[in-house]
């Protein structure tokens, strides 16, 4: 999807799903990008090295507060440069972990979460405030995604659970979103509704076809 594009120069983040070496490779050596990739338990090698790194000897570190949407959050974020640590990734430079304090105000409970991330931005080009930020666009696209998907498509509520069924439902409903959006609705439940009145012609006219 990305190949048509230039990303010459661009940081492409991402979640976990995308943390794989052949992405890497394509937007490094191909696409002369940069990548910030969220790690998670899909790989379990690379996680476990993340995690036990010395992060409480990190000094490159950034304090973030904010209060809003009835909690208040206070996120600190570390970054390492791990060039020499071996973690076998390609073109890794620094690590990013962030940890996330939240406090809802109604109830006064407390969580806590951990985020780990790793780029190939250097020091130089991404501070850790920076990094911060970067991971926390791509959860805020990921999140509002994800929220229209639940409410409007009732995902979280699909019986459809076998082989790669839930991720071939899961690219029709982001096409169905994007397609609505690109067409100028901001509200995708009005711009279903919209589409509906005529199921025969509006869905492909808004397809192009």
């Amino acid at each position: 999807m990305l190949a048509p594009f230039d990303l010459t120069e661009v940081t492409v983040a991402a979640d976990a799903l995308h943390t794989q070496r052949g992405h890497v490779r394509f937007l490094v050596e191909e696409e002369k990008a940069h990548y910030l990739l969220v790690v998670k338990g899909n790989q379990p090698g690379l996680h476990r090295r993340l995690r036990s790194l010395p992060w409480s000897d990190v000094t490159a570190r950034r304090y973030d507060r904010e209060t809003g949407h009835g909690r208040r959050e206070t996120r600190v974020t570390r970054a390492l440069t791990v060039t020499y640590l071996g973690l076998d990734f390609p073109h890794a430079v620094q690590a990013v972990r962030i940890l996330r304090h939240r406090t809802d105000l109604r109830t006064g409970t407390v969580s806590r979460q951990t985020v780990c991330a790793i780029t190939d931005l250097t020091s130089r080009q991404a501070s850790p405030q920076r990094l911060g930020q970067l991971v926390r666009s791509q959860r805020t696209i990921e999140n509002r995604l994800h929220f229209v998907r639940d409410t409007t498509f009732a995902e979280d509520a699909s019986k459809i659970r076998t082989g790669h069924g839930p991720e071939n439902m899961a690219t029709l409903r982001n096409l169905a979103i994007n397609t609505l959006r690109a067409a100028g609705h901001r509200n995708i439940a009005a711009g279903l509704r919209h589409v509906s009145y005529q199921p025969f012609t509006r869905p492909l006219d808004l397809l192009g076809i």
